[in-house]
């Protein structure tokens, strides 16, 4: 899959960053570009520094050195180091997490509904005075819930624990709460992790729809090589905290770096393995 990024706005400038515990370095000096409307997948093996970046991007994790910045809907570039994650939620950036993370009281409809809200401005007085601002964004909320519960195809599940439903439709859950925060930038961190064969293509699709539907821009953090190499549009490699390749997937998938970063020493054969 490719794409053409001529022209094509900077969303996330990622810019030399080094994260470190104690005498642990998570990434060491990582930089890389992503475009609005792009795919970008960070792959690598594990212990690569992949969450650790995400965990940055999304004010969990605060790096030592580098700057990341983010052009928001207002067309400025915000810097988003040492900002806090609901501001960084507020700009536009949203996420899904390797291990779900659904609130498993509540039902499907609830879990979206969260999502919707977080941009909601009726303040506690408002909606103790149920003002009409109040009963506006109440009732754009729940028709926002359902579009996008029927986007991930779970409409029919609205008003089922989250807990009970398959956990591919979790996973699809998750999603759609995430966008119902309105971002620009969408970060998956391993959404096909533990899902079957017909879930993943299901995924693969869904990614795709968020991308030409939504117009949303998509950073993907995956191990199934497959789901990878036909969403993105670019990959960027990372191993022991650096970035090691990137490029069209077709070129890093045969990069001798990124066999031996997989696989170990190149040997004859290892670039088919490589490909997943």
């Amino acid at each position: 899959m490719t794409a053409d990024n001529a022209g094509a706005r900077v969303l996330v400038d990622v810019d030399n960053i080094t994260l470190r515990f104690g005498g642990v370095t998570s990434l060491d000096g990582v930089s890389l570009r992503q475009h609005e409307h792009e795919i970008l997948s960070v792959i690598g093996p594990n212990g690569a520094g992949k969450t650790s970046l995400f965990n940055c991007l999304t004010g969990v994790y605060v790096p030592q050195e580098g700057s990341i910045t983010f052009t928001a809907a207002d067309g400025v570039a915000h810097p988003l180091v040492e900002m806090k994650p609901h501001n960084v939620t507020l700009l536009g950036i949203a996420r899904t997490f390797q291990n779900i993370r659904l609130f498993n009281a509540l039902t499907a409809f609830e879990n979206v509904k969260i999502g919707v809200e977080a941009h909601q401005r009726t303040g506690p007085v408002g909606a103790m005075l149920h003002l009409p601002r109040m009963r506006r964004e109440e009732r754009d909320g729940d028709e926002r819930t359902f579009e996008l519960l029927d986007f991930v195809g779970l409409r029919a599940r609205a008003n089922e624990l989250s807990a009970s439903l398959p956990y591919g439709a979790q996973r699809r859950l998750e999603i759609a709460r995430a966008l119902g925060t309105s971002p620009k930038l969408l970060l998956l961190d391993e959404p096909a992790a533990g899902t079957n064969p017909a879930e993943k293509r299901d995924l693969e699709q869904l990614i795709r729809r968020i991308n030409d539907e939504m117009g949303v821009t998509v950073l993907l953090i995956e191990h199934d090589m497959r789901l990878v190499m036909s969403v993105t549009h670019r990959v960027v490699v990372l191993n022991f905290g650096r970035v090691i390749a990137e490029g069209v997937p077709a070129d890093v998938q045969r990069n001798p770096a990124v066999v031996e970063a997989y696989l170990g020493a190149p040997g004859e054969g290892d670039s088919d393995a490589a490909a997943g």
